[in-house]
């Protein structure tokens, strides 16, 4: 039986290049015409590799989490220390401010604002990747809290949720335009949390 046709394109890549259109304009603003510009797709080949807009969107959902969430237990594991590595994303969060193209946000926090609760699917991913964020941020707490650098006190499962709250505050501010001196001073007004 001959081999179908070899694919003239690498997944990974266009889900990437995909998941870049959603996250700078959102999931209404992106047409299917321009996922496939940015894929270099056929209609054909991106509905047999990804299947309709939807079902797209999802993968790159999921796949923005992975590398997200991914990146932060790499960061935790190189910070010197738990709050080290809180002050750092605090910081990769203002700094979105000098994007190319400008800033984009959280695309997981852009969705839950554009989707809401009306489509189930999707409320649970973003559930999942709000709760990966926590997970990293309380381990964060825990081992500043072991090893000194942040208060014990608080309670790192409530203090974890509450960074969430904050590093997607930040980038909201950061994304609407805030001024930038206002933006800093609320990111050390967040890290007093930790004290």
């Amino acid at each position: 039986m001959p081999a179908g046709r070899p694919r003239q394109f690498d997944p990974p890549v266009a889900l990437g290049r995909a998941t870049d259109l959603f996250w700078s304009r959102g999931y209404e603003g992106t047409s299917l015409q321009g996922l496939l510009a940015v894929t270099g797709l056929s209609r054909s080949s991106l509905y047999q590799t990804f299947g309709d807009k939807h079902h797209l969107f999802s993968q790159c959902l999921e796949h923005y989490r992975e590398k997200t969430v991914s990146g932060m237990w790499q960061r935790l594991e190189d910070a010197p220390t738990g709050r080290a590595f809180v002050e750092l994303t605090m910081r990769r969060a203002i700094d979105d401010r000098h994007a190319a193209g400008g800033p984009r946000g959280c695309l997981v926090l852009n969705t839950a604002t554009e989707f809401g609760h009306r489509d189930p699917d999707v409320t649970r991913q973003v559930q999942a990747a709000l709760s990966a964020f926590r997970a990293v941020f309380e381990e964060a707490v825990r081992r500043g809290q072991a090893d000194g650098s942040i208060t014990p006190s608080q309670s790192p499962q409530q203090l974890a949720v509450y960074l969430v709250a904050g590093m997607g505050g930040l980038r909201t501010l950061v994304k609407g335009g805030e001024v930038e001196a206002l933006v800093d001073g609320a990111c050390e007004m967040l890290l007093t949390a930790l004290d």
